[in-house]
């Protein structure tokens, strides 16, 4: 089951931002692959998805939310769920050392 006590609450406020998503209306398919897609396959889609956050307006704000909520799925603010998790392990990793310090 996925962990959304991350997520923000209902406020519509916190969410408008999407209304502006060049992904709006796409077949989310571009997005989160089916299970089991790998290789070649699957890096042409999360390429494919990529180009269309390139042209995105509200990429930023898409980014910091799939961050924010570890987004364990698909495609988000340009970058890809390995991508996410790499992100986030460094920036752990970033915070320990200054902690450390």
């Amino acid at each position: 089951m996925t962990e959304n006590s991350r997520l923000p609450g209902p406020i519509s406020a916190l969410w408008e931002w999407q209304y502006d998503g060049a992904c709006l209306g796409m077949d989310s398919s571009l997005f989160f692959h089916p299970e089991g897609e790998r290789g070649s396959s699957r890096r042409r889609r999360d390429e494919g998805a990529k180009l269309i956050c390139g042209t995105c307006p509200v990429v930023e704000q898409c980014r910091a939310h799939a961050l924010r909520t570890r987004e364990p799925y698909g495609v988000w603010g340009g970058m890809t769920e390995e991508e996410r998790r790499e992100w986030l392990d460094a920036e752990s990793r970033r915070r320990r050392r200054s902690v450390s310090a």
